[in-house]
């Protein structure tokens, strides 16, 4: 079996607070019931990746981490308030992203994204990740293509912002696979155009357990990917490229 690292998973655990995001609170989903259902397809690591129903609790993703192990790391989001010293002991901790939700809100404003993304990288290493619909990156292409790393999520949801989104993968931003069934368009022909303009951009993902998804993650994901991208296109997809990323 190939081995698969899962660049966007959450774990939602009732020991810790949840922040209802619009009205909306998800179902648990623990370690346990991650593991249960990510061992049997492969994977081996990942990112466990800060959801905005769990603001700026890093506790959850700590101890989340701890019993994953090494091969995973975390994606978090923080507060521009946030001290050098705080940074290094999440770096300890195996974080090694910082996300903006610039679809729901619950992170940092645009304004201060740039000097938030610029500050972690130069101060950690890490890189910045964008929940946002492709639609909105129009407007911000200059900006984002100044920042040193940056991906975003569910290959940026929208057909719409097709263009843009294809220009930041050749400028280098890296593309999250996942959330096959958020998006308004035909999956393997993007994921075909992504990878034939930046091999290393494509980094898949379950985005289990797909909260508000219309159509969760299904195992048929993985097959549709090998299928669009070709074993050698798939092993950067499924493993090489987020690897990479992620520091490993």
């Amino acid at each position: 079996m190939r081995p698969i690292f899962d660049a966007h998973c959450h774990i939602i655990d009732s020991a810790y607070p949840l922040i209802p995001n619009n009205g909306y609170v998800p179902e648990f989903f623990s370690v346990d019931d991650y593991l249960a259902r990510a061992t049997p397809l492969g994977i081996v690591g990942g990112a466990v990746v800060s959801g905005s129903f769990q603001g700026y609790d890093q506790s959850y993703l700590i101890a989340a981490l701890k019993r994953l192990g090494p091969g995973f790391v975390g994606v978090t989001q923080l507060p521009a308030s946030v001290t050098d010293a705080e940074l290094q002991t999440l770096r300890r901790q195996g974080i090694r992203a910082l996300r903006f939700n610039l679809k729901r809100g619950g992170s940092e404003q645009l304004d201060q994204l740039e000097s938030l993304a610029m500050r972690v990288h130069e101060q950690v290493g890490w890189h910045s990740e964008l929940y946002v619909d492709s639609r909105e990156l129009s407007g911000l292409e200059d900006r984002l293509r100044r920042l040193p790393a940056l991906s975003i999520d569910h290959l940026g949801l929208s057909h719409e912002g097709l263009p843009s989104l294809l220009r930041l993968a050749e400028h280098g931003v890296r593309i999250k696979a996942c959330g096959f069934g958020r998006v308004d368009f035909a999956v393997p022909q993007v994921l075909q155009q992504i990878h034939s303009i930046n091999p290393d951009a494509l980094m898949f993902a379950t985005d289990l357990p797909s909260t508000r998804a219309p159509r969760a993650f299904e195992d048929n994901d993985i097959a549709l990917l090998v299928e669009a991208l070709g074993e050698d296109g798939a092993h950067k997809a499924l493993w090489h490229n987020a690897r990479s990323f992620y520091g490993f």
